[in-house]
């Protein structure tokens, strides 16, 4: 049977289930980008809230572009498993804080009508950092993108999150219902400040005096989020509906590890999230800092690196001594001396904890996927930590390996000659990039650096920055990725 709320009660024992009235669930919450790690993170600190502190907070999940979550859930009345997985086992926990789907190429108008309820207090995003449809080298509005272009001509039919959100509050500005809070969940650096900004510019597009009182009246927390939630995979599915005894059509698998610091400024109210233990400080700046140079800066280095030497998944990686040595000397030597964290933060269990979380065998968090949409990672995950380097005048080793196992994938081609799926927002200008230069590095490399939307006009003219990029991409070209790591990591 497809797990449904007519069927949980016959689901086995052993499985944690909603502890609330999900039928009296009003939506409260607007979730654009109602993917996996939305819901393995943000809609399971909802549920856990629910269940503690019962309020107005059912979550209705938006699809921007595919129809896939909405096709799997909706036959479930939304309900879908969270499979915690480490080396000890798996556990299973049925989530029910979704309670609507929506996919907005469908419907526009239906999101729109949705995004002016009175009783919709909180946005959320996850839509990546593509999503944004920005500069990711200055964090400004992409005026010349084509969904931008549509939207500013189009505004009762939007395609982008910028669109929506602007069209959905000036709608609501005029009925004199008040503003929803805008909460950014995606690894930008100030990424409640730059949804602000980016919201901002785009109102000041419809109408100047729209950009004033934007910033009067909407209020864009700052958050952070850690959580590790690989693909969904067929055995995924398998196992975990045989844990269930009912079939799910999409779970997620995720680690025990959940993190989520947020700006407590909510003027019409949100969930209880501090009873599932999310923090709610003053300043999320230092603990954003911290993840995305840490973790998020660990990870696209060894996804590179470790796809280049034929490495399926990040486990897969870290089991190999001079990836792990690389990782922790590119944290302890060159990344971490960056960071100012507040009193009692501890970074050194910090990344202790990020090394155990990469060997964790159960997640199987490919290589692949992580390596993907680098135009849009970059600058937040390794060009912040290598501009505060060179401010210091301290060296980038680590950093530039990683720059350049980038540029290494990028090329199309892996170190057998065998092609390289490229998936990026700017994938085509890349292989054309690559098809120019040919498997010469130094072509490469300036070609590369070339593009201002990833490295701005300041590192590209900085030879302590193209020098050892270059150089360790020559490096990579000749001796292949696992030697180079193994001499690097020393």
């Amino acid at each position: 049977m497809r797990l449904s709320p007519d069927t949980l009660p016959s689901m086995r024992p052993g499985v944690q289930r909603p502890g609330y009235d999900r039928a009296a669930l009003t939506t409260g919450i607007v979730h654009l980008g109602i993917g996996a790690f939305h819901r393995a993170h943000q809609a399971v600190y909802t549920d856990a809230a629910l269940a503690r502190s019962f309020g107005p907070w059912g979550i209705a999940g938006v699809s921007l572009r595919s129809p896939d979550t909405r096709d799997a859930l909706e036959p479930q009345g939304g309900l879908y498993t969270v499979a915690v997985r480490d080396a000890e086992g798996e556990r299973l926990r049925v989530i029910g804080s979704v309670t609507q789907l929506l996919v907005a190429p469908e419907d526009p108008a239906a999101v729109l009508d949705l995004l002016t309820r009175p009783s919709v207090r909180i946005v959320t995003l996850t839509v990546t950092e593509k999503g944004y449809c920005h500069d990711p080298a200055t964090g400004a509005l992409n005026e010349a993108h084509p969904d931008i272009v549509h939207d500013l001509a189009n505004p009762d039919r939007p395609r982008s999150a910028p669109g929506f959100l602007v069209e959905a509050l000036i709608r609501r500005r005029a009925a004199g219902v008040e503003p929803f809070t805008v909460l950014s969940c995606d690894n930008l650096p100030s990424n409640g400040d730059t949804a602000a900004g980016l919201l901002r510019r785009y109102a000041e597009l419809r109408d100047p005096a729209l950009g004033t009182w934007f910033a009067g009246n909407v209020a864009c927390p700052n958050s952070m989020v850690d959580r590790i939630v690989p693909a969904t995979t067929d055995a995924d599915r398998d196992r975990v509906s045989d844990g269930l005894g009912l079939r799910d059509a999409w779970p997620v698998v995720t680690e025990p590890f959940s993190q989520w610091v947020i700006e407590d400024r909510f003027p019409t109210g949100r969930p209880a999230w501090e009873l599932e233990g999310a923090e709610l400080v003053p300043d999320v700046h230092p603990y954003e800092t911290m993840k995305l140079r840490l973790l998020n800066g660990s990870h696209s280095t060894l996804a590179y690196l470790g796809y280049l030497a034929g490495y399926e998944t990040v486990s897969d990686t870290m089991a190999d001594p001079a990836f792990a040595r690389l990782i922790r000397g590119l944290m302890d030597e060159e990344s971490g001396p960056t960071l100012h964290m507040p009193p009692g933060a501890d970074l050194g269990h910090y990344k202790d904890a990020l090394i155990e979380r990469f060997r964790n065998p159960a997640l199987r968090h490919r290589t692949w996927q992580i390596a993907m949409d680098g135009t849009q990672k970059l600058p937040q995950r390794l060009l912040g930590t290598i501009r505060d380097r060179l401010a210091a005048g301290a060296p980038i080793d680590r950093l530039a390996l990683g720059v350049a196992a980038w540029m290494r994938y990028v090329s199309g081609t892996d170190e057998a000659g065998r092609p390289i799926d490229v998936r990026d927002p700017m994938a085509a200008k890349l292989a054309e990039l690559a098809a120019e230069a040919g498997p010469d590095a130094d072509r490469l490399a300036s070609a590369l650096f070339g593009l201002s939307a990833v490295f701005g006009d300041d590192l590209p003219r900085d030879p302590r920055f193209t020098g050892p990029v270059t150089d360790a991409l020559r490096r990579l070209y000749a001796e292949g990725a696992r030697a180079v790591v193994q001499s690097v990591a020393g």
